[in-house]
């Protein structure tokens, strides 16, 4: 694939390549959505196909009212189908059980339609917030092939994670499964570059 940067749309982080895997853990529904809608608004004024999974603290129509903000014609982007927010049950889930291999498909196939309606790539947000604990084991493995995929493909994604929720061997976890961790620590947004990967 042709070495290309993208703007990120994460001012410590900057221009990154097609291929990006990040993931953010935050603690406020304000620290998601700093980091979320600058990185919406930046994929969709690049030409980018975007796909926004939400979920608790943050609902479908509570997305699209914070994008409004950053991004008053969003209603045009959501028309044309320039980028769609899917709650995470309707995407991630297949009769009650996480589906690793069915999301990877589902990516491919949408990054390929966005390929062929004229988009450079595909941008991609997901919460895990709803993940169960009984999946959390196909949920990593999920992390790990999507991080060695993605490389292969016009795709970044910013995976978030909420601290409340996630105990510290699984924030480790996940951590090493990504390439840039972000946290707000005392107001302000870091940034962790992961070298092992």
């Amino acid at each position: 694939m042709k070495e290309s940067l993208r703007k990120s749309g994460i001012d410590i982080i900057g221009d990154i390549p097609w291929g990006t895997h990040i993931c953010q853990f935050y603690q406020t529904k304000e620290d998601l959505m700093d980091t979320l809608v600058s990185y919406f608004k930046t994929g969709l004024e690049n030409n980018e196909f975007s796909m926004w999974i939400t979920s608790e603290p943050l609902e479908v129509e509570d997305a699209k009212e914070f994008l409004r903000v950053a991004v008053p014609d969003i209603d045009s982007y959501l028309e044309k189908g320039q980028i769609q927010i899917i709650p995470y049950y309707r995407f991630y889930t297949e009769e009650g059980a996480f589906d690793s291999e069915g999301v990877l498909n589902v990516l491919v196939e949408k990054l390929n339609k966005a390929l062929a309606s004229g988009y450079d790539g595909l941008r991609l947000s997901r919460n895990a917030l709803c993940l169960e604990k009984k999946d959390w084991s196909d949920f990593v493995n999920h992390e790990i092939k999507l991080d060695s995929d993605i490389g292969n493909y016009q795709m970044i994604t910013l995976c978030t994670y909420s601290l409340d929720r996630f105990d510290a061997p699984e924030v480790i976890e996940v951590a090493i499964n990504h390439q840039f961790v972000l946290i707000k620590r005392e107001g302000k947004l870091e940034q962790i570059k992961n070298s092992q990967v």
